[in-house]
């Protein structure tokens, strides 16, 4: 059989770049099939993906040797709108794809462009708003949702025009834990019944798997580094020697002694035949104590004109030394809440600092105290330059370019961006735009940090670089606060997990502690991670695995 996509000694450069982002890519991909593209970032996976979609060349100019076919025809000569009828897909920023002025309006944008019949569009629509969860904002501005919503309008734009591949870049990097997953359930029903070939471009490699993945392409310096299934993949010390996290359990198993091999389902958890595995003693470590408050809000009160009030009396301390965890289901108020506390939105109610109250301060002032680092990097964005995005902040408060240079090289380095300090914005990728955004904060040394989905698009090695960096922030008596639906996360760096749910704190307590009440989870749209179901396998108390795992697993 004639594959679907062929790329044959494909490479491609970037008109700004002096090397090829893509080299001598040979890959093909078979009607049907489920594959995932991984990498790390800046590898080249979404340079992959935009070859496949028309971006490249038709948007992102540059110089192309080699092959890309579609069905063995020459998919490069095709126009964007031919691709389209070929190739649906969702990109790694949803702002940038929105086109209708309601929800209602961006999902229909493809059937309209076919010409349906008005009857047939609206059943359509319905049909995947429903799906999707997103009847309730059909009317609503897509620019006005939480991250996680726009990324379900965005998928549901995707699904409604039903091409023969459909290909994700990172789907999954704004949704809550039980949003993702149904998200991949739908993904594989949807599978199921056309026969339609999928294509994700992913960092949370752990949940991607659900999908019963076909094959794995590792992308590394703009090469395919493994092309295979993916239990030999996991079986390999590939993931680790390019940064990319493998599945929580593996890395717990490994470190319990167990053998992996190939020739176990190592990407399905529940089919694993475990030998019988015990916990070593684990060194109990005492609770640090609680740090002096820093930031305290009372009575907090906030609604958006012509809506009810999102928050209502909220009360909330921030104390020296804290790495917090603030979770919940999407568009719950996480990111509103982010942007009252760092003054960026006005609210009703108290604010103290170190005791004294301040709540008629400005935002320069806030700003001096509570730093905010946006989910969107492209909306934090101002500068062509990296180098100067990141001095921007010192420049305006008037330090002299020498102290101006010495601090932005320190930050770039901690951030992993010193390679591109030369570089324009307009080359990085996603993920890399937002470690230019949290460099520019975190220059300006805030003592409260607040981070809206920090590893969103971020490979092993940066996350554990900028979690690593954070963690260091909190041992000096900084309050770092993390938005994220990263459950691994939550479970391996913080503290303290806040759970939001309709504008009300759910529960304030330990990670631990929280991934061990289901009814809890559930009510707030979290999962528990993998570290927990292989507990109730190997039939060993889930909070002393973690522990294990935080002691020993965190480490690899």
């Amino acid at each position: 059989m004639t594959p679907l996509i062929q790329f044959k000694n494909f490479s491609f450069q970037y008109q700004s770049q002096a090397e090829p982002t893509l080299r001598n890519i040979n890959l093909d991909i078979q009607r049907g099939e489920k594959v995932a593209i991984i990498g790390p970032s800046g590898s080249g996976k979404s340079t992959l993906g935009q070859c496949l979609n028309g971006l490249v060349p038709h948007v992102y100019e540059g110089q192309i040797q080699g092959q890309l076919l579609f069905k063995g025809q020459d998919l490069i000569a095709s126009s964007i709108v031919q691709r389209s009828l070929l190739i649906s897909s969702i990109l790694q920023d949803t702002d940038g794809q929105f086109i209708g002025q309601t929800v209602a309006e961006d999902v229909a944008f493809a059937l309209e462009n076919d010409a349906l019949e008005t009857s047939l569009i609206r059943e359509k629509v319905a049909y995947w708003l429903e799906r999707l969860g997103l009847t309730s904002l059909a009317h609503q501005r897509p620019q006005d949702l939480s991250g996680g919503q726009k990324q379900a309008v965005g998928l549901a734009g995707v699904l409604i025009d039903e091409s023969p591949l459909l290909l994700f870049d990172e789907p999954l990097a704004n949704l809550d834990p039980q949003a993702a997953h149904e998200s991949l359930q739908l993904l594989s029903r949807l599978h199921e019944e056309t026969g339609s070939t999928l294509v994700i471009i992913e960092h949370r490699l752990e949940e991607v798997l659900e999908l019963g993945l076909d094959r794995i392409v590792l992308v590394e310096d703009g090469q395919v580094a493994f092309d295979g299934p993916p239990n030999q993949l996991l079986a390999s010390s590939e993931l680790m020697r390019v940064g990319i996290r493998e599945p929580l359990y593996l890395t717990a198993l490994r470190e319990l002694g167990m053998d992996l091999r190939a020739s176990q389902p190592l990407d399905d958890l529940t089919a694993l035949e475990l030998p019988a595995l015990s916990l070593p003693k684990s060194v109990q470590v005492e609770e640090e104590p609680a740090g002096e408050v820093l930031a305290q809000w009372n009575r907090l009160r906030f609604a958006y004109p012509d809506r009810p009030a999102i928050f209502d009396d909220l009360d909330l301390q921030l104390r020296k030394g804290e790495l917090v965890a603030l979770v919940g289901k999407n568009g719950t108020g996480k990111s509103t809440l982010a942007q009252l506390l760092s003054g960026y939105l006005p609210a009703q109610g108290q604010y103290f600092w170190q005791g004294q109250e301040m709540s008629e301060q400005s935002l320069t002032d806030r700003a001096r105290q509570v730093g905010y680092v946006l989910q969107n990097p492209n909306q934090m964005i101002s500068q062509t330059m990296i180098f100067d995005e990141v001095a921007r902040g010192l420049r305006l408060r008037g330090l002299s370019e020498e102290e101006v240079i010495s601090r932005v090289a320190a930050v770039l380095e901690i951030c992993g961006l010193t390679p591109f300090r030369n570089w324009p914005i307009s080359a990085l990728s996603y993920g890399q735009k937002k470690r230019v955004t949290i460099a520019a904060i975190l220059i300006l040394e805030p003592q409260v940090l607040i981070l809206d989905e920090p590893t969103a698009g971020q490979d092993q090695a940066h996350y554990r670089e900028m979690m690593d960096f954070l963690q260091e922030l909190a041992d000096l008596g900084h309050a770092i606060v993390l938005i994220t639906h990263d459950m691994q996360l939550m479970l391996e760096y913080a503290n303290r997990a806040l759970v939001l749910d309709q504008g009300r704190i759910l529960a304030d307590q330990n990670p631990r502690e929280l991934l061990s009440q289901p009814e809890l989870l559930a009510k707030a749209h979290l999962r528990t991670t993998s570290l927990f179901h292989l507990a109730d396998k190997l039939q060993v108390d889930p909070i002393a695995l973690s522990q294990f795992y935080q002691e020993r697993g965190r480490k690899v």
